[in-house]
């Protein structure tokens, strides 16, 4: 009886849409659990449904996808075009020629018009304009009909600031109805530093007499493509990229942008510490190669119209200021970065991972205005390890090494950084008969200025020797005595010589009379 009544307060309509819900549940029970890969959704639950299916055990569901980008804060639609000045108006009085024509509206932002005089239009719309100028002709004309057109745009005038080449005010062209993009302001300004905070770039703006900040995802656009990041300016706007400390292995990332700077551009830098020429340097993406030991590198391949110019890093430093020295701590190569703010940001890589496992991201990209210190190893630097840095891109190529005494060749020679001490004497053709062959004297200039002077035995069956083979380092000099049985010649010939001057000078006569 309840259930008659209840069918009675249903309209037909209603009645048909139970009759055919309940035929579908029932075929739906008969048929067995829901069809595979059909989401449900019930009003007022998850609008998604359950997954079709679950992550594989031990891995992530996120692994393979693209991570979610982080949404920009609620912002209003694009709204209609406001007036200002610079823009170019048309405006058509109904049957009235004479008042009608173009007009540009001037830097306070009105329009001066026939008969009325100054309308002040700025910021309003074409509508609003439009309603402005009829109420004003209308204190002089009878209903007057108003057309108001816009036949050309002002170019935006926007400001940026912060992590950025160029900061300052830049006006923006519209092309079309296409309004200028947040990253067309970063190429016009020259492009980001290594410093920018992508991930929160600000966009302040002026909306009816209000203040709104937007933050914007660069970082998400350039990983994603997510073009929603990449927001329409507006005339007024003023953009702050903050900065931060971009990890190693998103600088690359950072660098290949399209709003990076232009690499073909030098920069400024400057190299301190343990290399052969220490001092600031003029420097642009290209190849670059170490010269002689205390000599400057040179880029090459920086000319001509098929160069591809790369950013400036670490290695490259090091090579234009000549190579760094046996003593250099490649481990803890420190970059010295200021900021747009005038904060400092000191960061270390690690060059001898780079040589051992080739990770690149330590071989840091530079910008303008870097300082790399090379500081001085204070462990002592194995043989094994000295003789792979010495042969390392940043090492020079050639040492300069003065060998004097009894070798053949004496004078300067250029050696490759990891020659030893063995080496340098057959470098300079190796001992003369009159050489003492079994200690050589080895002179060297330390950094602080002071002298070294040692006596090495010498053993060409020896390897690398701190103590008896040592490495030679630039300026060295390699001194070979003459041996007992030299010296002891050169003593009888100097004791000799007086007295064979004299027999020269008794037996002159009877060489005259040999004559006739």
């Amino acid at each position: 009886m309840s259930f008659y009544l209840a069918l009675r307060s249903v309209s037909p309509r209603q009645v048909s849409g139970l009759v055919v819900g309940t035929l579908a549940l029932l075929l739906c029970s008969e048929a067995g659990a829901p069809l595979a890969g059909v989401a449900q959704s019930m009003p007022g639950g998850a609008a998604n449904g359950l997954p079709l299916a679950d992550p594989l055990p031990g891995r992530p569901a996120s692994v393979g996808q693209p991570r979610p980008a982080a949404p920009l804060p609620p912002q209003q639609p694009e709204g209609p075009y406001t007036l200002g000045a610079g823009d170019r108006v048309q405006m058509v009085l109904f049957r009235l020629p004479q008042y009608s024509g173009e007009f540009e509206v001037q830097v306070d932002g009105s329009l001066s018009l026939p008969l009325v005089g100054n309308v002040n239009i700025k910021s309003l719309t074409l509508e609003q304009a439009s309603a402005t100028i009829s109420q004003r002709y209308s204190q002089y004309l009878r209903r007057p009909a108003v057309t108001f057109n816009l036949l050309s745009r002002r170019p935006l005038v926007v400001g940026i600031a912060g992590e950025i080449n160029r900061p300052g005010a830049y006006p923006l062209q519209i092309e079309g109805t296409a309004f200028p993009k947040l990253t067309q302001l970063f190429e016009v300004a020259g492009g980001i530093t290594q410093s920018a905070n992508l991930r929160e770039v600000q966009i302040q703006r002026q909306t009816n007499g209000r203040t709104e900040v937007f933050t914007a995802n660069l970082w998400d656009l350039i990983n994603t493509g997510n073009l929603n990041q990449d927001i329409v300016l507006r005339d007024g706007d003023s953009i702050f990229v903050p900065s931060t400390l971009v990890p190693l292995d998103e600088a690359p990332i950072l660098a290949a942008a399209r709003f990076s700077p232009d690499s073909s551009v030098p920069i400024n830098i400057s190299v301190v510490g343990e290399v052969f020429r220490p001092g600031p340097y003029s420097l642009r993406g290209g190849t670059t190669r170490t010269g002689n030991a205390g000599l400057p590198g040179a880029q090459v391949g920086i000319s001509g119209s098929n160069v591809v110019f790369t950013p400036v890093k670490v290695s490259d430093a090091l090579q234009i200021a000549g190579g760094i020295k046996p003593r250099a701590n490649i481990r803890q190569v420190q970059i010295r970065r200021i900021t747009r703010s005038g904060g400092e940001q000191v960061f270390n890589v690690d060059l001898w991972s780079l040589l051992q496992t080739g990770e690149a991201r330590q071989n840091a990209i530079l910008q303008e205005g870097d300082t790399v210190f090379i500081p001085t190893a204070t462990a002592a630097i194995s043989p094994a390890e000295a003789a792979q840095v010495a042969g390392a891109s940043f090492s020079p190529n050639t040492i300069r090494v003065n060998v004097v005494g009894e070798v053949q060749r004496g004078g300067q020679v250029e050696v490759t950084p990891n020659t030893t001490f063995n080496q340098g004497i057959l470098a300079a053709g190796g001992f003369n008969p009159r050489a003492q062959q079994d200690v050589v004297g080895l002179v060297r200039l330390n950094p602080d200025g002071t002298v070294t002077q040692r006596e090495i035995s010498v053993d060409f069956t020896l390897g690398i020797d701190d103590e008896n083979n040592p490495t030679l380092q630039n300026d060295d000099i390699i001194i070979v005595g003459k041996s007992g049985l030299a010296q002891f010649s050169d003593n009888v010939g100097l004791v000799a010589n007086p007295v064979s001057g004299i027999l020269n000078i008794l037996t002159a006569p009877f060489r005259l009379l040999n004559l006739f």
